[in-house]
C-alpha cells in the first residue's frame, strides 16, 4: 500500500510538472541569490497584517502576490522592510477596488491628499510572475520618489532600451531595469 501511494504522489509531481518547494523557497525566488539566505519572508493575512515565516538578518523580505485579484498564479516579490507600509497600503487598495482603473484612482487620491504611505528613496524591488514557477520572468524596479528625467537624467520612455524612468513627478516614481 505504502508503494502505491508513493507511486501516485510522485506521478501527480511529476504530472503537474511543478517543482516541490515551500512557500519560503517560492517566496525567495524573486531576490537576488546573494541576498536569498538572510532575507525574511512574510504571509500576508486577509486583514493586511502579516506573518513571519522566515526571520532575515538584511534588508530585504520577500511575500507572495499570487492570492491579489489579477496576479499571476505565481508571483513573488521582495523589498526592503522600510516599504511594508506601502505593500500594505497597495493591498488594502487593490482588495477595495473592482480593477485596475479604479485602484490606480484611490492610489492618486492618496498622493493628492498626502495619506499615501512612503517608499524608501533607492529601494529594490524584485519580483518574479507567470504561470508557474518554471516560466516566471523577473521584474526589477528601484524607487526614486519624486524623480523626474530631469533630475536623474534618465529617459522617461522605455526606447533607449536600457534603465528607464516611469511615473515621473509623482510619490511612485522609479526605474525600471530591464530583465535580470
Amino acid at each position: 500500500m505504502k508503494s502505491v501511494v508513493l507511486a501516485v504522489v510522485g506521478l501527480f509531481a511529476v504530472s503537474t510538472g511543478v517543482p516541490a518547494q515551500s512557500a519560503i523557497e517560492m517566496a525567495l525566488s524573486a531576490a537576488p541569490a546573494g541576498l536569498r539566505e538572510d532575507a525574511a519572508v512574510i504571509q500576508w493575512r486577509a486583514d493586511f497584517s502579516y506573518e513571519t515565516l522566515k526571520d532575515g538578518t538584511n534588508h530585504l523580505v520577500c511575500y507572495d502576490r499570487s492570492t491579489q485579484r489579477n496576479r499571476r498564479p505565481f508571483e513573488v516579490q521582495c523589498t526592503t522592510k522600510a516599504n511594508l507600509g506601502r505593500v500594505e497600503q497597495n493591498r488594502r487598495f487593490r482588495a477595495a477596488t473592482a480593477d485596475g482603473a479604479e485602484e490606480r484612482a484611490m492610489i492618486g487620491a492618496a498622493e493628492a491628499d498626502g495619506t499615501r504611505a512612503p517608499v524608501e528613496y533607492g529601494s529594490i524591488w524584485y519580483a518574479a510572475a507567470g504561470a508557474d514557477y518554471a516560466s516566471a520572468a523577473s521584474h526589477t524596479t528601484i524607487a526614486v520618489p519624486g524623480a523626474t528625467g530631469e533630475s536623474t537624467g534618465f529617459p522617461t520612455t522605455r526606447d533607449s532600451g536600457g534603465v528607464y524612468l516611469m511615473q515621473a513627478g509623482t510619490g511612485g516614481a522609479h526605474l525600471m531595469v530591464p530583465g535580470r
